[in-house]
């Protein structure tokens, strides 16, 4: 095991650079790919079993060099740390395990001078928001991205509403995980486009609470701890809850219900059966003006079915860097507004990053749509 794991552990960049994206990798396939390629194409890859052993001897360290371009001509460097969290240990009984595992990727970043610092996934669940966790940083900031991930959220159900010839201002909208920062971002974002509002969420306080602000406002809410008391009511489902591994059962939804699975693990189980529902993932960006990595991590940092597609946590740092605005833009403390997403989406926007093409585990959504609309016609 010594060996495997010197193998992966001496190959850091060291360069300064503009921005560092903290990431973790949602599944062991995906590790795995990733240990290949810091190993080199000549050795031979690791078994399975010995992936298990090695992932959690890993420190914090970064794998890659990033490098974007923006349409208005600008460019930015940065690092892809991953803070190695193993798979299997994103429950609660590895939170002090996996805080520290992020403080050291944190650490990381400072040391190599990057001025702004995106935490992705789980890294930003896991500091809620608490940036005093983190290490002292010199000229270093940090945002958890979250504000343009609402934002890629809300466009991707406008735009699959206007796809399938959907009212939104008709349908009830379900938010699962409403009282986390992104779901609570999306209440806000799209309580004033829907006919009726639903937040489900595992502490009754904090809805009542978040209901409660929502209510000053004058927005209707009904709120619930038990999800089999909304699905079958929604036609259109957010799922942006804090889940170890795909796990949630939406179980009897509506007819056509529009899903997106904004989780990052994702949130809905492989088991889960909606039949006539249309899913799609959620909080996507793509980066039209290019990305590079060193080495080549295309394909493995951002397994999608299309080019420079990345998730908008991390995105939120790269457009904040092409903007020189090293400014802790999103704290993670449940106070995304329409007017700050806006504002990022405006940003995000002038250097080209716009809302990455739809898709789900069945490949591309807009394809699918057509291909259902040319079989109906025959």
């Amino acid at each position: 095991m010594g060996n495997s794991v010197a193998g992966v552990a001496t190959r850091a960049p060291t360069m300064g650079v503009d921005f560092a994206l903290i990431g973790h990798q949602e599944s062991w396939r995906a590790a795995a790919d990733v240990l290949a390629v810091l190993r080199g194409p000549d050795r031979m890859p690791l078994p399975d079993d010995e992936i298990r052993d090695i992932l959690p001897w890993i420190p914090p360290r970064a794998v890659c060099h990033v490098d974007v371009g923006s349409i208005a001509g600008t460019k930015a460097r940065g690092l892809y740390i991953d803070s190695f969290i193993p798979p299997d240990r994103l429950e609660a009984a590895y939170v002090h395990e996996n805080i520290a595992r992020v403080r050291g990727a944190a650490a990381y970043a400072i040391d190599r001078g990057a001025k702004i610092v995106s935490l992705g996934g789980f890294s930003s669940i896991l500091i809620e928001g608490n940036f005093d966790q983190l290490p002292e940083r010199h000229g270093t900031v940090f945002t958890t991205g979250n504000t343009l991930t609402v934002g890629f959220i809300v466009q991707g159900i406008k735009k699959m509403c206007a796809l399938e010839a959907r009212n939104l201002s008709r349908s009830t909208l379900l938010i699962v995980g409403a009282t986390g920062d992104v779901g609570s971002g999306c209440a806000r974002c799209l309580a004033p486009l829907v006919r009726r509002l639903l937040l489900c969420a595992r502490n009754m306080e904090r809805l009542r609470r978040f209901a409660a602000q929502l209510q000053v406002d004058g927005i209707e809410v009904e709120i619930a701890t038990d999800l089999r008391r909304f699905s079958a009511e929604a036609d259109v489902v957010i799922c942006a809850a804090s889940l170890a591994a795909p796990s949630l059962l939406l179980g009897r939804i509506a007819p056509h219900a529009l899903v997106c699975d904004a989780g990052y693990p994702k949130n809905l189980s492989p088991s889960a059966e909606m039949l006539g529902a249309k899913v799609f993932f959620g909080g996507l960006g793509q980066i039209t003006g290019g990305m590079k990595f060193a080495p080549d991590f295309h394909g493995i940092l951002n397994r999608h079915p299309f080019p420079d597609v990345v998730h908008g946590c991390l995105l939120e740092g790269m457009a904040l860097a092409l903007e020189s605005r090293f400014e802790p833009f999103s704290r993670g403390r449940g106070l995304i507004t329409p007017e700050q997403v806006e504002e990022m989406e405006t940003i995000a926007a002038r250097h080209g990053i716009y809302l990455a093409p739809l898709y789900n585990a069945e490949g591309p959504v807009e394809d699918e749509l057509h291909c259902q609309s040319e079989r109906s016609r025959g």
